[in-house]
């Protein structure tokens, strides 16, 4: 067998050692004072990134959900497609009392900033996300978008007006806000353009012990050439596998 082909294990999955919120804090460390772009995604064994309600909390679990909170708690600013907030229905992002010495160490805000992508701007403003955030949800537009839209826009969020929406040009004007530890969560054609500027730093990848069929998971078109992570860690519960994958040279 050569080196590149060796198999090591079996993985010890005794359950035997529990980590604390403050274990799994450390586990998902934010490097340095400069940007850092996570991806966060929860697949199930057979691909599909929802359960048949097109929701991802239905392919999700209890151990997941730990490690995505975990990763939420020291960032600066959660990246969403529009879609993926129509169809989650994300909720406040509000300052949590346990990590408000901690951020403000670091010279952060209270709490995480939500930040839209909408090209459209045919998003949910009845959603209590806009007006009950600790700080002000961020959405990203392109300056042919409609003007009522705009002004609408305009009154719930921080409006950011961009001649193109790209990775790049997003990314840029989270960090001159101050807000460059950013977790992505999707929807999948965000993260693939965010992997093919290469802005991912870190993929955060778990993957979920069940079938649940592709037929409601978008496809997305494909990278010029494939991008290769590597395994910092692997953490397990719920006969859930969740892995920590950082990008060649990070």
């Amino acid at each position: 067998m050569s080196e590149a082909g060796r198999v090591h294990g079996p993985l010890p999955l005794t359950g035997a050692d529990r980590l604390t919120e403050d274990d799994l804090l450390r586990a998902y460390p934010w490097p340095g004072p400069g940007r850092w772009v996570r991806a966060m995604m929860v697949t199930t064994l057979d691909g599909a990134a929802v359960g048949p309600d097109r929701l991802s909390g239905s392919v999700s679990s209890p151990a997941d959900q730990l490690i995505f909170n975990a990763v939420r708690r020291d960032a600066d600013a959660v990246l969403i497609g529009a879609g993926t907030l129509r169809a989650e229905h994300y909720t406040p992002m509000r300052a949590k009392p346990a990590d408000a010495s901690r951020r403000e160490t670091a010279g952060q805000l209270p709490a995480p900033v939500v930040a839209v992508v909408s090209g459209s701007l045919d998003l949910p403003w009845e959603l209590p996300l806009w007006h009950e955030s600790t700080c002000q949800p961020v959405v990203f537009t392109r300056t042919d978008a409609d003007a009522g839209r705009l002004a609408m826009a305009r009154e719930h969020a921080d409006l950011i007006v961009l001649e193109q929406t790209t990775p790049k040009a997003i990314i840029d004007a989270l960090i001159k806000r101050k807000l460059p530890r950013i977790v992505c969560e999707g929807g999948p054609h965000l993260l693939r353009d965010l992997v093919a500027a290469d802005l991912v730093d870190e993929a955060d990848i778990t993957v979920s012990p069940v079938f649940a069929g592709t037929a409601l998971s978008p496809d997305t078109s494909a990278l010029p050439q494939v991008t290769e992570f590597r395994l910092a860690h692997a953490l397990y519960g719920d006969d859930t596998m969740m892995m920590r994958y950082l990008a060649q040279g990070r």
